[in-house]
């Protein structure tokens, strides 16, 4: 995958770096440069009075997940959302607080108000739109990697080991899904191999200590380019889901990052952003909110 920024790979006999480990709780920044993006008067009057006041954007992210939202080697978050975070931002005549977390904090933070929106690769569900909202910007699929030369599945994986970032889609839904359809049918379940972080459970795969990794397509295509010689794609993406950026529920600034998406969309900075970081193929062409329910 064509990528803006090089990551650092360092590899031993012991460990793979993938993403470059780095402490995640390190302080708060507000990102890279991105393009240059006007403000949309329209999607400002939309804002909480409250947010409009302060000027700043709180912006949770789990910068584990290239090349999504990942760090540079300043420690400063990056990636395709990052830029797009900006460029929203901007439309809204905000500055952004990243504060990085762990992934599976974000959406508590969001609700108990830490965190103005949560940005970092959430799939958008029923269940947790019970919870929180979400404005969907990107459609993603699910996308298995494994070991060269390893004949893997996704759809026949009982009894396999496959490594997964805790807290995403394919740790809450997808696996045990599919482990249940093993159990059900008398097979091996699925030994669900969790990771704090998504370098660790692709690590773990390079280094073998698992059959397979499920993750998004776009991280999951990122990782193989990034150790080629020692992982590979299983197969094509399958089960397209909307990404959506977490607000608290009924709030007013859903309407507003939904107006300011939109107006990248129309201007097409939108397309720009998605195409330098070769992650256009999941692009859409309108916002919605809480396509999990609504669609």
């Amino acid at each position: 995958m064509r990528i803006k920024f090089a990551m650092p790979a360092i590899l031993a006999a012991t460990a793979l770096v993938l993403t470059g480990c780095v402490d995640n709780s390190t302080g708060t920044s507000t990102g890279g440069e991105g393009p240059v993006v006007g403000t949309d008067a329209a999607a400002i009057a939309l804002l909480p009075d409250d947010i409009k006041a302060a000027g700043v954007l709180v912006i949770g992210i789990d910068p584990t997940y290239a090349p999504n939202e990942y760090k540079d080697d300043a420690g400063n978050p990056i990636g395709w959302e990052v830029d797009l975070g900006n460029a929203m931002a901007a439309k809204l005549g905000l500055e952004t607080q990243y504060e990085p977390s762990s992934f599976d904090k974000i959406i508590p933070s969001v609700t108990g108000g830490s965190y103005n929106i949560g940005l970092s690769s959430f799939t958008d569900n029923e269940e947790r739109e019970k919870v929180v909202d979400f404005v969907n910007y990107y459609e993603a699929g699910i996308q298995w990697a494994q070991q060269i030369g390893v004949d893997v599945d996704p759809a026949n994986a009982c009894g396999m080991t496959v490594t997964v970032q805790t807290g995403t889609y394919e740790e809450t839904d997808e696996l045990p899904a599919k482990s249940q359809e093993c159990t059900d049918a008398g097979k091996d379940p699925i030994d669900i191999l969790k990771f704090d972080t998504q370098d660790e459970a692709t690590n773990a795969l390079a280094l073998g200590r698992a059959d397979a990794m499920s993750a998004d397509s776009p991280i999951t295509q990122y990782a193989v380019s990034k150790v080629a010689d020692k992982i590979e794609l299983a197969g094509e993406s399958f089960d397209t889901a909307p990404y959506g950026i977490v607000v608290q529920k009924d709030s007013e600034l859903s309407a507003a990052l939904q107006a300011a998406l939109q107006s990248l969309i129309d201007d097409g900075t939108y397309k720009a952003i998605l195409e330098d970081w070769g992650v256009f193929n999941g692009a859409v062409s309108e916002i919605t909110i809480n396509a999990a329910t609504t669609s």
